[in-house]
């Protein structure tokens, strides 16, 4: 849990500063390789690589140390905040609504998703559930081959073991809520 929790905090922390991860490494003088398998949660920074990270970032340690030590039971995120842990060419931006919350069984998350958009090529196929609900705009689903379309205030949930994609096929921004268990690593 640990682990997971420090490379969460430094993802985020880096993309809200809006870094690659070779940036960073430039910055702090730890290898990207090393940076990766941290936001991966697949290994534990030392205390010195950590201070690297945190200094580079403009952080101090206790930011990535309190928060691994703790987690927190509750989350509270006010209204257009949260932790930003995706983006992908300013077409996709995946914004946390449950970052830190201790051993979570679901993440929520709010996408924003610019015109035309969509989540590539062939189905994506993964463990456990989803369910999304349009916020704002529009959002044209395909589940097992059935095409979905969803307006303002509609939802969709199912099993993501069945393949599925999605299109903003619209000419504005959409907004959508997910939430997803088990909760992916991000």
């Amino acid at each position: 849990m640990v682990k997971k929790l420090i490379g969460r905090k430094l993802k985020s922390s880096r993309l809200k500063r809006d870094k690659t991860i070779q940036e960073l490494a430039e910055m702090s003088s730890v290898s990207s390789n090393m940076i990766s398998r941290i936001e991966r949660g697949l290994t534990i920074p030392s205390v010195e690589i950590l201070m690297k990270l945190a200094d580079a970032l403009g952080l101090s340690l206790s930011y990535f140390v309190e928060e691994a030590e703790k987690g927190s039971t509750v989350i509270f995120t006010p209204s257009g905040q949260g932790d930003a842990i995706f983006f992908f060419e300013d077409k996709h931006k995946i914004v946390s609504l449950t970052q830190g919350l201790r051993d979570p069984g679901f993440s929520v998350f709010v996408d924003t998703l610019e015109p035309y958009c969509d989540s590539g090529e062939g189905g994506m196929v993964h463990t456990g559930e989803e369910f999304a609900m349009v916020l704002d705009g529009a959002l044209d689903f395909v589940i097992d081959g059935e095409d979905y379309h969803l307006e303002q205030g509609d939802s969709i949930g199912f099993k993501a073991s069945i393949p599925h994609s999605w299109r903003n096929s619209h000419d504005r921004p959409t907004k959508v809520l997910w939430i997803v268990s088990p909760p992916p690593n991000v």
